[in-house]
Formats: C-alpha cells, structure tokens, sequence
C-alpha cells in the first residue's frame, strides 16, 4: 500500500480489499486446489453441541476471549475461504487486505487421558450416529466440555500462526479460522474426532454393555425352540 509523505495510507475500500483476495483464491482453483470455505446459515456460527462447545471453551480462556471477537465479522462474511482439518492440524485460507494462510496446530491427547475418557463413555453410548448428535447423557458432555479433563483443548495446547503483518499472535484471521472450525462441527462433527486424534469407532464400541453382546446359542436351545434334534458327531 503506497505512503504520501506526511499522511496515513491511501485508504483501500474493504470491498476491494476483499475482491482482491477472493481473485488470488481463484487463481488457486485454476491450479487445481478445491477450497472448503466456510459457509454459516444464518448469524449463528455455530448451533451443535460439538461447534458450541468447541466456541464456548476457547472463549472461557481470558487469553482468547478479549481477541476472538475480532475473527467473528470475518466469518460471518465468508472471509474464511479455505478450512481442512487433519489430525492435530487446521489449515485454512482468509481473505483480508490479501489472501492470507492460517495454520493451528493442536497438542494430541494423551494415551492416559484418551483411556480416562473412553472409560467414562462406557455403557452410554448407543450408537456412533448418537454421539456425533450430542444425543448423550449430560453427565458425559459435561465430561466432555470440562477444561480441566475433557476433550477440547487448553490455550498451551494450542501453537497459532499467520502469514499477515500483524504482530498479535491471534489476529483476526486466526480467530476467524478458530470459530470457522466450530462451524465446520456443525455440518461434520466427525472432524472433531479427526482433529483431537481420537477414533469414534473406538468410543462406541467400547461402550456397548456386555449384556448387549451377541452371544452364541446353545445346541439344547435350539433342539427345544424348533422341535429337532442336532448331529453332534463332530
């Protein structure tokens, strides 16, 4: 952005700003790259139990709550053009004063605190479609969502960068990308899994009760149900 000598900057309209940024991202499709953006219906960013308490817990940190509110507009306004989850990783697109690239990098769960928890889902849960839902006794989303020993993570867990000028460490591309990943929970909520290095799979089958196993019948069941009587020379 070009300087008059004794002025502020020329000021750039954030319209044009924007349509700047959103003409490099179309460059990247024409090489091929196929953006995921960020799509919110209506003002709420995110409705799910997954996005809410995903939202809900990093503006429980003072840390981020006095920066998060900057990233809200952007992603209300489609700025985050681009957003990937991958195992302990978000990388993502924005669309600022230039298409800027924002990465998030999660610390995974421990082995001891992944097994505490599957431990407390045990019996509770009924299906993997269910839990994805957040249709789970509260005592566990409680258990889920509790900052000292749930599954979201705890500031120090969280390393942030971005490839704009600004200095603060969460600039509002960043808090844009942190609140896109909650609504991104809300259309995929197995990302939340995906993200935290946990595998849903595991979780509920670990919680199916032993008296729901199939079990086997037994030969002298079967003889008195259907009236036969079974070749045991085996």
């Amino acid at each position: 952005m070009p300087w008059r000598f004794g002025a502020f900057p020329e000021y750039v309209p954030v319209a044009e700003r924007r349509a700047k940024a959103l003409a490099q991202a179309r460059k990247l499709e024409k090489r091929g790259r196929k953006l995921a953006p960020v799509v919110l219906d209506g003002k709420r960013i995110a409705s799910s139990f997954w996005g809410k308490a995903w939202c809900g817990n990093l503006e429980s940190y003072s840390d981020f709550a006095n920066r998060l509110p900057r990233g809200r507009t952007y992603v209300r306004n489609g700025s985050v053009i681009d957003l990937r989850i991958a195992e302990g990783r978000v990388d993502a697109l924005v669309a600022g004063t230039s298409l800027y690239e924002v990465r998030i990098e999660i610390v995974k769960l421990s082995k001891s605190h992944a097994k505490r928890l599957t431990k407390q889902c045990r019996g509770q849960i009924d299906s993997a479609v269910a839990l994805l839902q957040g249709q789970v006794p509260q005592s566990l989303l409680d258990a889920f969502a509790d900052r000292g020993s749930g599954l979201f993570p705890a500031p120090k867990e969280i390393d942030l960068f971005c490839s704009c000028p600004d200095a603060a460490v969460m600039c509002k591309h960043v808090a844009a990308v942190l609140y896109g990943v909650g609504a991104r929970f809300d259309k995929a909520p197995e990302t939340f899994f995906t993200l935290r290095s946990l595998k849903l799979d595991d979780l509920v089958a670990k919680s199916v009760p032993q008296r729901q196993r199939r079990q086997e019948i037994p030969d002298s069941s079967l003889e008195s149900i259907f009236g036969i009587e079974l070749d045991r020379r085996r």
